[in-house]
């Protein structure tokens, strides 16, 4: 719960019953001066004032929204539950290194008998910090340089540079994050960034240089996101083996998109959920605001998970997508869905299934993906209650498909192409839980259903990532 002090009350609340002594066989002290005040659990008190100590650069009317509700305190247990609350508030605005309350009886000349002042011991954040961690992304690391400067105007916002060099990817970027005082969830964020990638199923490699506006909201149970981004892309072969496609390909694009995003999460977690389900649905429109790319992008994300006996959870995953190009130009490669590999058709190389020329993997305008998992304790339980309960053997069964769509033949026709050539696997791993931030996966693959062109990972594959079907 934190750091909460209460300090001491004299004379010390006592409650006769709980103490096995009655009230009335107790001697009141004689009252020779102004009667001391007694603060029970059960009694009401009032707030009188509420104390934040440790300012510097921070504005006090940022602090104001995240304390006001410990004023609506009716007893000392509402006081120490709502102050616990406002230090995770006042926590969470990142601003703060340290905070702590403390909770004394209220003095002065308009003091009342049960009166409370509630005072916040903060210690603000370094004007500029740096970091330096690793990341695990989809089946590749990257090494991650940071430098923020924390509350930068006063009012919790943030400024942040950040270096990122990667075994596909290489990204730099600026940003600036500001919330809505008195709702954390509601925030602006500003980036400016160039990202470098290669792509050695494509033989394809990809620079782009961007900025965009986000905007971040709550509504009901769901976060929502609302985003403009311009891209300036640059697209190259990896290769002097590309085949005709890639090289057609390449060249400079610019895009222009409105994107819109909805995220209904109620999993205990994100790594490895024991329950809960996960909703995501993202659409993005290019086109309208410029640019050379037209296109309605449509993805949507589904996860169920259910704790079953003796520990085990059993996961069901649904992903599925569409990409429908606007007006006489084709799609772009850069914009196309990529199927295949550890975290999402087990069995298979690493985005190596579907359309493909030459060897070179082109992507597809329209997919699905299912998958079906048993996790369970590892057997006999060793390390149980430490090292241990961070592994779990897990059973799946993958399947999904990604095609091209001749969007003049209908939606039945679209079904029926979709469900035609399954390519599905089957096996079982060990998982590896590294927290709240990646898994690893160790996995024996039978797959089936393998289609000319597709490249397959027969046996033992290994997998790391944030984002598995």
């Amino acid at each position: 719960m934190g750091t909460v002090h209460a300090r001491s009350l004299d004379p010390l609340p006592m409650h006769g019953p709980e103490l096995g002594v009655q009230a009335d066989d107790i001697d009141a002290p004689e009252m020779d001066q102004e009667p001391k005040q007694e603060v029970l659990e059960n009694k009401d008190v009032v707030v009188q004032q509420v104390h934040i100590d440790g300012l510097g650069r921070t504005k006090e009317d940022l602090l104001t929204y995240e304390i006001s509700d410990v004023f609506q305190a009716k007893n000392l247990i509402d006081v120490m539950r709502k102050s616990h609350e406002a230090r995770q508030k006042l926590l969470r605005l990142g601003i703060f290194r340290k905070v702590e309350v403390v909770i004394d009886t209220s003095r002065g000349e308009d003091a009342l008998p049960n009166g409370l002042d509630v005072t916040f011991e903060v210690t603000e954040l370094r004007r500029m910090t740096g970091s330096y961690n690793t990341m695990v992304g989809n089946n590749e690391g990257s090494m991650v340089l940071g430098l923020k400067l924390p509350n930068v105007l006063g009012r919790a916002e943030k400024l942040t540079f950040q270096f990122s060099y990667g075994t596909k990817e290489t990204s730099y970027g600026l940003s600036f994050f500001k919330p809505q005082p008195g709702n954390f969830e509601r925030n602006i964020t500003l980036n400016v960034y160039k990202v470098t990638g290669q792509f050695p199923w494509s033989s394809l490699r990809e620079t782009d240089r961007g900025i965009s506006a986000e905007l971040s909201f709550p509504v009901w149970k769901t976060s929502q996101t609302l985003k403009w981004e311009g891209v300036w892309r640059e697209l190259g072969c990896l290769a002097r083996t590309a085949s005709f496609p890639i090289r057609e390909e390449s060249g400079h694009s610019l895009k222009s998109s409105l994107s819109h995003g909805m995220v209904i999460d109620t999993r205990n977690s994100s790594i490895l959920p024991r329950k809960g389900g996960l909703l995501k649905i993202h659409q993005e429109l290019a086109g309208y605001t410029g640019g050379d790319a037209s296109f309605l992008k449509e993805d949507f994300e589904i996860q169920l998970n259910k704790t079953l006996f003796w520990d085990s959870v059993l996961s069901a995953s649904l992903w599925g997508g569409l990409l429908l190009p606007i007006g006489d130009k084709p799609t772009s490669i850069a914009d196309r869905f990529y199927l295949g590999g550890p975290t999402s058709i087990r069995g298979f190389s690493m985005y190596s299934m579907g359309p493909q020329s030459e060897g070179d993997y082109l992507g597809g305008e329209a997919y699905w993906a299912g998958g079906l998992h048993l996790y369970t304790p590892l057997p006999f339980r060793p390390g149980m209650g430490g090292f241990g309960d961070l592994f779990r053997t897990h059973f799946f069964l993958n399947a999904g498909n990604l095609c091209n769509l001749n969007y003049g033949e209908g939606p039945q026709a679209h079904l029926k192409k979709l469900a035609e050539c399954i390519r599905w696997s089957y096996g079982l791993g060990i998982v590896l839980r590294l927290g709240n931030i990646a898994r690893l996966e160790l996995n024996y693959c039978i797959p089936m259903g393998v289609q000319s062109g597709d490249r397959i990972c027969d046996g033992v594959q290994f997998g790391a990532g944030i984002r598995f079907l």
